[in-house]
């Protein structure tokens, strides 16, 4: 394992230092960014940040305490970083067209935790997707705070389509007249109908929350509708499709501003990670650009081509396709758990997760499915081609191989991964 400092920027100009300090923790820097820079990435919630980004998480910004708010803070010294977190704020509500914006979360599961904090109290009624039909574990799944806190009341989608049954959130809701109904998920392919939700919720007098921790990037750059105009509250993280650093944000209609900043500080959390906030303000600037925009609605048409090769070889899409940057695929066609496809890829340079699937049979830590997401390889600059060429290898790496990366399946579909990488690599040395 190297430890030579290349003649690239992506170890930040300290690295020297920590090369000398402590040359266990550098070695393990350099290896990741060989990972990154090895494999095809194909996980839908992670992506490749920019250095400017990676410059504000390790600046000075770090050292600062800064509980509170701008100009209400509970420390002195804080004339610079409440410039930037006013940045951040100011760009956030630009960039999302919001009446109010948060951006102190740690992360969504932190963003999460304030916004059920801002609205409803422990015991009382939640509505929000099923974990094993694509939501997530903060939307009341039974080992999460918010199962444990809340009564949470799940619905999922249909068996003919695939896509949320919206019959049935009206149901549900109409039952159980929950304090909020919950939109969002981490595997949901399709376009979510906000105006239906916004229609339910108000039927039933509950809060509209949207979750777009995933699709919020697409959001971003004009790629597909906005959440916003609809919902009461939008909670995202700031790192999958939108490419800034790890860390959450809320934003929120005027009327809740006041209940939604109360409950990220002081009931939810201390002190803000002010290098996290300023590389937020980076990322939300970054994502204002035509640059941006064009990569979103790259980002889309890559997913589709990449869901609809997979499709033609057999690995069904759930839902038949994609409307986002992520598609969820059936391999029970051709007789593959999720965790073995996941191992086997892994073997052939190929980073993807195993999931469940709808009405799944198998336990979740096998699964019958996985997911893709085109994020991390759109940020390398590929497009549609290289999409089918991947859903080839994919294919070839599942179907052929065994898990062993010796196995001659998986070397000569990592020898064709490096291929594609020569042409389109992570972080390029500059």
């Amino acid at each position: 394992m190297s430890t030579e400092v290349r003649p690239d920027s992506y170890y930040g100009p300290s690295f020297p230092a920590l090369l000398e300090q402590d040359p266990e923790i550098a070695r393990l820097l350099v290896s990741e960014l060989d990972r990154q820079r090895a494999g095809i990435q194909l996980i839908a919630s992670e992506n490749q940040t920019s250095p400017a980004v990676l410059a504000a998480l390790g600046s000075t910004l770090s050292n600062k305490y800064a509980e509170g708010y701008p100009g209400r803070r509970y420390y002195g010294g804080c004339s610079e970083v409440d410039q930037v977190e006013e940045l951040a704020i100011a760009r956030a509500k630009e960039l999302f067209g919001a009446d109010h914006a948060n951006v102190q979360p740690h992360s969504g599961a932190s963003a999460n935790q304030a916004v059920y904090g801002a609205f409803v109290k422990p015991g009382e009624k939640v509505l929000a997707m099923s974990l094993d039909h694509g939501g997530h574990l903060t939307h009341g799944f039974k080992v999460s705070f918010s199962g444990k806190w809340f009564d949470a009341v799940h619905y999922g989608v249909s068996r003919e389509t695939e896509d949320i049954d919206y019959d049935q959130v009206r149901d549900l809701a109409r039952e159980h007249r929950p304090k909020i109904i919950l939109a969002g998920g981490s595997a949901v392919p399709r376009l979510i109908d906000f105006a239906a939700f916004r229609a339910i919720a108000d039927e039933v007098g509950a809060v509209f929350w949207v979750d777009a921790a995933h699709f919020i990037g697409l959001v971003a750059g004009g790629a597909i509708p906005s959440p916003v105009p609809h919902a009461d509250v939008v909670s995202f993280t700031t790192h999958k499709v939108l490419r800034g650093p790890r860390g959450g944000a809320i934003v929120c209609k005027e009327e809740h501003a006041a209940k939604i900043d109360r409950a990220v500080f002081p009931m939810m959390q201390g002190g803000p990670l002010m290098h996290a906030v300023a590389a937020k303000a980076v990322n939300f600037a970054e994502c204002a650009t035509p640059e941006y925009r064009e990569y979103a609605g790259r980002v889309v048409r890559n997913a589709a081509a990449l869901a609809g090769e997979l499709g033609e070889r057999g690995i069904r899409p759930i839902t038949g396709g994609t409307d986002t940057h992520l598609s969820l695929h059936d391999l029970r066609e051709v007789g593959v758990t999720g965790a073995d496809a996941e191992k086997r890829c892994d073997a052939a340079g190929i980073v993807l997760n195993k999931n469940a699937i709808p009405f799944d049979p198998e336990k979740p830590n096998v699964a019958s499915g996985i997911r893709v997401g085109s994020p991390s390889v759109t940020t390398q600059g590929m497009g549609e081609e290289q999409m089918r060429q991947v859903a080839a290898l994919i294919h070839r790496a599942v179907t052929a191989s065994d898990g062993d990366p010796e196995h001659p399946v998986a070397r000569e579909v990592r020898a064709q991964v490096g291929e594609v990488l020569s042409a389109f690599p992570a972080y390029p040395a500059a």
